[in-house]
């Protein structure tokens, strides 16, 4: 009798009595170990058999003369609106189309609807990326589009492009997830419109609102397709994408890929890149949780022969990547206690790399993603009975489980009304974590995300924090809810949001969020801090009650008759300069 070995190809010849032995042997171990793994998510059960992932560990893509395997080899040229990705400038007689759509959708669906659905757009890759050459026999794929009440046109034209750009041998299947949309053009239209695909396209509806994140897991759970890739239901995607983003995967599948996003204009759907050509950036963080991105450090560049290869990246924008199905599936998908979206991508980030797997971005994988104008639509019952902000809610449960004590604090130090918020029962997510023996936040800090330090410094602690309130008019400082750079002025003081939440700490940094307070005789104004940087130019005299500006030696003045903020020559007597810094836990 003879048995071949699968992972190494050789045959082995041995006597019957021995062979039944060894199988038995070999199925109670697989057994085991597929127990050992085995996981849950929802009312679903999944069992995780590791030998069935298929990796390659020495398959790399090969970098020749002659043009790629997967490249397409006839391009088309067509005129009409939108073709090549260039602007399409409405008439002026559609203006209140144009106003009418955005209102609606956060872009301008007016435009929209005159593009044809699968039109051209430029090729935005690094011209070598053109002969890259791949395994032929990457990984079946099902493509996961989330939506809620999206614009028809720029949905469809997400899967139009999906099914003309991908290798059909590949490409399994697209799953579109419908979160309880409401417009009449989602419901049998879409139904009718994509019978055109054969069963290529399914469409799935959720029975009531889940939002972006459970809404995910519930795509990962139905697709069939050994990698599943996520995709917003407002993109476009480039040629050649897919099989770039499935070949790390192919050689270890505990490989997360990340495409670089192109932009789409909202208004006029120009396609164009938001990268400077040449230049590779990655997914990093500051200490509020924001996502930022930062040019590819030498430490990770210095590795890799070509700029056109895939590098190494602490964490994702989140709206679009690929990842093997049964790993996403095991590692717990993404935690079922985050809300409607925020913060998932941080926590997905944090556990790939932690426990055991790594995130690449992909240079030659280019999709396109329309950034919107404004979010078109509230989050309904969702937000129903939690107090305060849902996505620092969300950030509060990531940094709670993943974070050791340390980077916590640098967390609070930014966020300290989030000491407040109830982020709910974490106990099964660090349960999760001790059963996949996920190395410390200080591991990923040290050999991942290294680079955070550049620009993120270790935070000083908060001296003061809360509301600054003017004696003299009994006003509090106030961002008046816009963005920096702008003037700072002065309300009624009510502590609510963080327009009034300002924080001083002991290196003199005087701010709200990311934006720091700047001063000067004449105004005083909100600016983003500056990179690197965690101190600042102001004290607080707690026998007078006054800020004063270290650098002018002058103090934090209310100008009486026009309410507006200044410095001025300091004054022990004058109340118009006497401010308390005070908070206390919010009345939810």
């Amino acid at each position: 009798m003879r048995i071949t070995n699968v992972r190494s190809g050789r045959i082995i010849r041995i006597g019957s009595a021995c062979a039944i032995l060894v199988i038995l042997i070999y199925t109670l171990f697989n057994y085991s170990r597929s127990e050992a793994v085995s996981g849950e998510l929802g009312e679903r059960t999944f069992d995780v058999h590791p030998e069935q992932y298929k990796s390659h560990k020495d398959v790399y893509p090969v970098l020749k003369t002659e043009l790629g395997n997967f490249e397409p080899r006839n391009k088309r040229s067509v005129n009409g609106p939108g073709e090549g990705g260039r602007p399409y400038n409405m008439p002026q007689d559609r203006a209140n189309d144009i106003a009418e759509a955005e209102s609606e959708y956060g872009m301008n669906i007016a435009a929209s609807d005159d593009i044809a659905m699968n039109r051209t757009i430029p090729d935005t890759r690094l011209d070598e990326c053109k002969y890259w050459h791949y395994p032929e026999n990457l990984p079946s794929t099902s493509v996961i589009i989330v939506f809620h009440n999206e614009g028809f046109t720029v949905l469809m034209r997400t899967v139009h492009t999906v099914i003309d750009r991908s290798p059909p041998n590949i490409l399994h299947e697209i799953i579109l997830v419908d979160d309880f949309s409401d417009k009449e053009n989602l419901k049998e239209n879409l139904d009718n419109y994509i019978k055109r695909w054969n069963g290529k396209v399914r469409l799935i509806r959720n029975a009531q609102r889940e939002g972006l994140i459970r809404t995910r897991s519930r795509g990962a759970q139905e697709a069939t397709g050994e990698v599943i890739v996520f995709l917003d239901a407002h993109c476009e995607v480039n040629l050649n994408w897919l099989p770039p983003l499935l070949a790390p995967i192919y050689r270890d599948y505990r490989t997360m890929t990340v495409p670089v996003i192109d932009g789409i204009d909202h208004r006029t759907f120009e396609y164009r890149p938001v990268y400077s050509h040449g230049t590779n950036y990655r997914g990093i963080f500051e200490w509020g949780m924001l996502y930022k991105e930062n040019e590819v450090p030498d430490r990770e560049a210095s590795l890799h022969k070509h700029s056109s290869e895939p590098y190494k990246s602490p964490t994702h924008a989140g709206g679009l990547f690929a990842i093997n199905r049964k790993y996403f599936l095991k590692i717990g998908a993404y935690d079922p206690g985050l809300l409607v979206w925020g913060g998932e991508n941080f926590e997905l980030s944090f556990k790939i790399w932690q426990c055991g797997g790594s995130i690449e971005w992909v240079p030659c994988s280019r999709v396109g993603h329309v950034y919107r104008a404004f979010m078109p639509y509230s989050f309904g019952n969702l937000a129903k009975n939690r107090k305060g902000s849902l996505i620092t809610i969300n950030y509060k449960r990531v940094i709670e489980t993943w974070f050791d004590e340390e980077h916590k604090e640098y967390f609070y130090t930014r966020e300290p009304m989030a000491r407040f918020l109830d982020m709910g029962d974490i106990s099964e997510q660090v349960a999760l974590k001790e059963k996949l023996q996920c190395k410390s936040f200080g591991w990923f800090m040290e050999n991942v995300a290294y680079d955070v330090y550049d620009k993120f410094p270790k935070l000083p602690k908060n001296i003061h924090w809360g509301m600054v309130k003017n004696k003299a008019s009994g006003l509090c400082m106030d961002t008046m809810g816009k963005a920096a750079p702008s003037y700072i002025g002065t309300s009624a003081c009510h502590g609510a949001g963080n327009n009034q939440l300002f924080r001083l700490n002991e290196a003199g940094q005087l701010g709200v969020g990311e934006r720091c307070v700047e001063a000067d005789n004449d105004s005083v104004k909100q600016a983003i801090c500056r990179l690197g940087t965690v101190d600042g130019p102001w004290s607080y005299d707690e026998d007078l009650n006054q800020l004063i500006h270290r650098l002018h030696s002058f103090c934090l003045t209310l100008q009486p008759h026009s309410k507006t903020l200044a410095l001025a020559p300091c004054d022990p007597n004058n109340t118009y300069q006497k401010w308390t810094i005070t908070h206390k836990k919010p009345n939810w």
